[in-house]
C-alpha cells in the first residue's frame, strides 16, 4: 500500500528518508515526496510525480540545512491523478500538520464536504488531506500530535496506516495504524527512531524494532517511543530484536512465510488495488496496458489460461469476463490448451495468470497465442516476468515478494486484477456505464478491510481444523462461482497438510463423489448467500443422511445453514463477485492450521516448488 518511511534523531533525515524510499520500490509507486523538519521547526515539503530519481532531483537543487526529523512517502494515486500536487506528504490548512498516508478513507467525500462547509480549503484532490486538516484541527482544540491523530482517527472509515508531524511539537513523530490493510513497524535505535510500512526500510538501520496492531497510535521521538490504545492507554509494547539471518527476518513477528503471506492479504490487495484504479475520478487505470488497451473494444472472445492456483484465478476471471464485459470467455490449463490446437485468432484476447512470469506451460501457450495473432494481456506479480515480455500488456498484482511455496496472497491480488481488468474490457466494449464502473471500484475499495475484519477471526477455525487434521480424504464443493475456490481449497490442503483433498462442483455430487460419503466422511461446503444457496442445502442434507460430516462456509447470520451443519464460519456479507475471495483466505487459514497440527512443512512442502520451469 505504498511506502512510508519516518526518522527522527541526531543525524540528517533527508538521505535517511531517500534511502528507505529505495528499499520499498518493489511496492510500486506513481510519484514520492519528503517533509523534513530544520532546526527552527519549519517545514520543507519536496514532492514530484515520478520515480524517486525526480524527487532526488528536485532535493538537489533545494538549499536546505540538515533536519533532524521528516517523513517520506511512495504513492498510487487513488484520488486524482498522479501529478506532483497530489503526491504525498500534505499539510493542513495552516501548514502546522503534515502528513503521510496508506489506505483509502472510504468517508473521504462526506468528510471533505463537511469540511469544506467550514470554510477549510483544499490544495489536492486526495483523501489524505482530509486526515491532514482532521489532525490540524484538533491540535487548534487543544490536543498534543498524537492525541489529535487519535481523535482524528475516530472519524476515519477504512484501514490506513499514518504518520504525522507537528511544527508544534519538533521532533516528534506520531503513527498510528487503522485495520491490517496497512502495517506500521518502529525500529529503535540509541537516540534515534524509525518509522515505515515495512520492515525493508528499517533494518538497515537496526534490528530492535516492534509492529503495531490495529487502532495503536505511537508517539515516537528521538529518545522514546510512547504506544496507546484508541483510548489514549498506554500499551506494553517491547522493541523484539529481528534476527539478522536474512530468511528469519523477513518472517518478522510470524513462524512461517505461509501465515505470514497470509496475513499480509489485506496490504497486498490494498496495494495491488490502489496501483489499478481511481476512487476520484472513479477510473480503472490500467497503466501497463501498453498497446493492448486500444485493441480490447475489437475483443470477440476471451480464454484465460493458467496452473495450479493461477488456474483458479482463471476460472474465476471467466466468470468476471462474461458477467462485466459481456464477452464469451472459456479458462484453459496452459499445458492442455498448448496441445489442443485451440482455435483462436487476432480477436481472442488470450490472458495469462503466472505470479512468477516464468511458468513452463504459460510460456509455451502463450507462444501458441502469438502464432495465431491472438491478443495478450499477462496477470504477473513479478516486474520483467517473462510474460510480461511476451504479452502485448501486463496487469501487475503488488503482492510482494511471495516465499511460501503454496501461494495465497498473490491468488487474491490475482482475483482483484482479474476483476479490473473485466470491467476495463466492459468499458473498452462499451457494456459499462459510468455508475456501474463506480459501484465496482466501490466494492474494490471495500476489500482489503473486508478481508482484515475476516482475519481477525479466523482463529474460530481451531476446533474444525483440529478435527480435519485426523483425515485422510475429505471433499470441497461449491457452485458458481464458490466451484473455483472449492477447487483452490482442496489445492492449499492437499499442498500443505498432505491430505487427499479434491474439490468438485456441488452439482456434480450425485455423479460419482457421493459414493465416498460415509459416516464421518469430512466436506467442507462454501454455501454463502450468492453461491447458489439453495442448491448446497440440498447437497448438505444429502451430505448428512449418509453420515458425513460438514464444516460449512456461511454468509454472516446465516442460522439456518449453521444449524445444518456439523460446524461453519462466517464470512462477511459482501458483493457476490467477492464472496469467493473471502472464502479463499478462510481455505487458506484452514489448511495451515491442520498443516502445522499435523507437523507438516507448511513453507516448503514435498516434492513441490515454487515456480514451475519445466513441464
Amino acid at each position: 500500500m505504498c511506502g512510508i518511511v519516518g526518522y527522527t534523531g541526531p543525524q540528517d533525515a533527508v538521505p535517511i528518508l531517500l534511502e528507505g524510499l529505495r528499499d520499498l520500490e518493489y511496492r510500486g509507486y506513481d510519484s514520492a515526496g519528503v517533509a523534513f523538519m530544520s532546526r527552527d521547526g519549519a517545514f520543507s515539503i519536496i514532492k514530484r510525480a515520478g520515480k524517486i530519481s525526480r524527487l532526488e532531483e528536485a532535493l538537489a537543487g533545494n538549499q536546505r540545512d540538515a533536519s533532524s526529523a521528516g517523513i517520506g512517502h511512495t504513492r498510487w494515486a487513488t484520488h486524482g491523478k498522479p501529478t506532483d500536487l497530489n503526491a504525498h506528504p500534505h499539510t493542513g490548512a495552516n501548514n502546522r500538520v503534515v502528513v503521510v498516508h496508506n489506505g483509502i478513507v472510504e468517508n473521504y467525500a462526506e468528510l471533505r464536504r463537511e469540511l469544506t462547509s467550514n470554510g477549510v480549503s483544499f490544495s489536492s484532490e486526495t483523501d489524505t488531506e482530509t486526515i491532514a486538516h482532521l489532525v490540524e484541527q484538533a491540535m487548534e482544540d487543544g490536543h498534543d500530535l498524537t492525541s489529535a491523530l487519535r481523535a482524528a482517527a475516530r472519524r476515519l472509515e477504512g484501514s490506513q496506516a499514518i504518520v504525522a508531524m507537528s511544527a508544534a511539537e519538533p521532533g516528534v513523530l506520531a503513527a498510528a495504524r487503522l485495520g491490517n490493510a496497512g502495517g506500521v513497524v518502529i525500529g529503535t535505535g540509541d537516540g534515534e527512531n524509525f518509522v515505515a510500512s515495512d520492515l525493508a526500510a528499517v533494518l538497515p538501520h537496526t534490528q530492535r524494532v516492534l509492529f503495531l496492531a490495529d487502532r495503536q497510535f505511537a508517539r515516537v521521538s528521538p529518545g522514546e517511543v510512547r504506544v496507546t490504545d484508541a483510548d489514549g492507554d498506554p500499551v506494553d509494547a517491547r522493541p523484539k530484536n529481528v534476527p539478522i539471518d536474512p530468511m528469519s527476518a523477513l518472517k518478522g513477528q510470524y513462524p512461517h512465510f505461509m501465515l505470514k503471506e497470509i496475513m499480509e492479504q489485506p496490504a497486498a490487495l490494498s496495494d495491488t488495488i490502489q496501483s489499478l484504479v481511481t476512487v476520484e475520478p472513479p477510473e480503472i487505470r490500467l497503466d501497463d496496458l501498453g498497446p493492448a488497451a486500444g485493441r480490447l473494444a475489437d475483443v470477440e472472445r476471451v480464454v484465460l489460461i493458467g496452473m495450479g492456483t493461477s488456474l483458479h484465478a482463471a476460472m474465476l476471471g471467466r466468470y468476471f469476463v462474461e458477467r462485466y464485459a459481456g464477452v464469451p470467455a472459456e479458462a484453459d490449463n496452459a499445458s492442455e490448451f498448448r496441445y489442443r490446437g485451440p482455435v483462436i485468432d487476432e480477436r481472442t484476447l488470450v490472458v495469462s495468470v503466472s505470479q512468477s512470469g516464468e511458468t513452463v506451460d504459460v510460456l509455451e501457450a502463450m507462444n501458441v497465442a502469438s502464432q495465431q495473432g491472438c491478443l495478450q494481456i499477462t496477470i504477473c506479480n513479478t516486474e520483467g516476468g517473462q510474460t510480461t515480455r511476451v504479452a502485448d500488456g501486463t496487469v501487475y498484482t503488488r503482492a510482494g515478494l511471495e516465499r511460501g511455496v503454496a501461494s495465497t496472497k498473490c491468488f487474491t491480488a490475482s482475483l482483484v486484477a482479474l476483476y479490473a481488468l473485466a470491467m476495463k474490457l466492459g468499458e473498452a466494449k462499451g457494456r459499462l456505464a459510468s455508475g456501474e464502473i463506480r459501484a465496482g471500484i466501490e466494492t474494490l475499495v471495500r476489500v482489503p478491510e473486508d478481508v482484515a475484519e475476516l482475519l481477525r477471526g479466523e482463529d474460530s477455525l481451531g476446533r474444525a481444523a483440529r478435527e480435519l487434521s485426523q483425515a485422510q480424504n475429505m471433499l470441497f464443493l461449491g457452485r458458481g462461482l464458490a466451484y473455483p475456490v472449492a477447487m483452490e481449497g482442496a489445492l492449499k490442503m492437499k499442498e500443505v497438510s498432505y491430505i487427499h483433498a479434491e474439490g468438485y462442483a456441488a452439482g456434480e455430487m450425485k455423479h460419482g463423489p457421493i459414493a465416498l460419503i460415509a459416516p464421518g466422511f469430512p466436506s467442507v461446503v462454501i454455501a454463502t448467500r450468492n453461491a447458489l444457496r439453495q442448491k448446497i442445502i440440498a447437497n448438505i442434507e444429502q451430505l448428512q443422511a449418509r453420515g458425513g460430516r460438514v464444516l460449512a462456509l456461511i454468509s454472516e447470520g446465516d442460522a439456518e445453514i449453521r444449524t445444518l451443519a456439523d460446524d461453519s464460519f462466517e464470512l462477511p456479507n459482501v458483493e457476490d463477485a467477492m464472496e469467493p475471495l473471502m472464502a479463499a483466505v478462510i481455505l487458506q487459514c484452514l489448511a495451515y492450521r491442520v498443516a502445522i497440527i499435523r507437523g507438516c512443512d507448511v513453507d516448503q512442502p514435498r516434492n513441490l516448488a515454487k515456480t514451475v520451469t519445466v513441464e
